[in-house]
């Protein structure tokens, strides 16, 4: 059954106001208007709700028994209303956006900075996720876009390659592997390795590019993040292989050693749902992270900084 709450509306300001100039008034309507959304919820209901007279209104049993239930569900609908338009104001002054942890330890304070200049209106949320949550925080609306490792494009989601980076071994200065120009995978038999949990795209990427030698590798500990693996290798206990952004999370007694013989490398692109422009400012935040990353890393073939989404009108 449908529930005429412009009836109800009508009903309640009526009983409020004692008059039908005054409930008028109060609604904006005139008096025929108010008598016609009167007239319509009690032939629905198929009672009179209030009795007329020329000096006074007063509420019938059945009127009286609906009030308190009318005002409970007209306050409770316009509580919902005003939630709702709140958080659809908040979200217009934010931008929610997903990024590689690494990536957002070397780029994203940067990138915000040059961007308070250019929006100070906006807030940010900043999702520094891994990897195999950027794609599902995009897909349901959580990040307009994200920074993320590229593979297999999704038919819901537009991938677009930006940088290619490469994979570094982190030790400490102190190891006698810090002195070399290169390292090779070889060298890393018998030493004691972190790696990221299985699950981790790096993981993959690794231990596709290491071929035969990952049987050789020691991996004596296995942690969550690159961020504890880092801190690991900071306090003597092992090296690690990660990509050469991580060198922003990394004590300063650390050092990044290239590969040679071997090409340990991810292309990092970003993610948007296909059919869904960006705003504006959000298309801003890309564009700087863009050039920032270009900067820094070596540019992907198929990037082409006029490719990024458009944003809405």
């Amino acid at each position: 059954m449908r529930v005429d709450y412009l009836g109800l509306e009508a009903f309640v300001a009526i009983a409020d106001y004692g008059s039908f100039r005054r409930a008028a008034e109060a609604l904006s309507l005139s008096q025929a208007a108010l008598s016609h959304r009167l007239r319509k919820i009690e032939e629905d209901l198929g009672s009179p709700l209030l009795v007329r007279s020329s000096r006074e209104v007063s509420l019938t049993a059945i009127g009286q028994g609906l009030l308190p239930e009318a005002r409970a569900q007209l306050k409770s609908l316009q509580d919902m209303y005003e939630s709702v338009r709140s958080g659809a104001q908040r979200q217009a002054r934010q931008i929610a956006f997903a990024c590689l942890p690494t990536i957002a330890n070397m780029l994203v304070p940067e990138a915000l900075l040059q961007m308070a200049a250019l929006r100070p209106e906006i807030g940010f949320e900043l999702l520094d996720i891994p990897v195999d949550r950027i794609s599902e925080a995009v897909r349901s609306g959580n990040a307009e876009f994200g920074i993320t490792i590229v593979s297999a494009e999704l038919t819901d989601l537009r991938l677009r390659p930006i940088v290619d980076e490469e994979y570094r071994l982190f030790a400490p200065d102190t190891h006698p592997l810090a002195k070399h120009r290169h390292v090779t995978l070889e060298e890393l038999v018998g030493l004691k390795l972190a790696r990221i949990r299985s699950q981790s795209k790096n993981r993959q990427l690794l231990e596709a590019a290491f071929g035969d030698m990952r049987d050789k590798i020691r991996w004596q500990y296995e942690v969550q993040n690159a961020s504890m693996a880092m801190r690991m290798v900071g306090a003597g206990v092992a090296l690690t292989v990660l990509p050469h952004s991580s060198i922003a999370m990394a004590p300063s007694s650390v050092v990044a050693l290239p590969f040679k013989g071997v090409r340990l490398g991810r292309t990092l692109g970003v993610i948007s749902r296909r059919g869904v422009p960006l705003t504006a400012p959000a298309a801003e935040l890309l564009e700087i992270l863009e050039k920032l990353l270009a900067e820094h890393l070596p540019a992907h073939p198929a990037f082409s900084s006029g490719q990024v989404p458009a944003p809405e009108d």
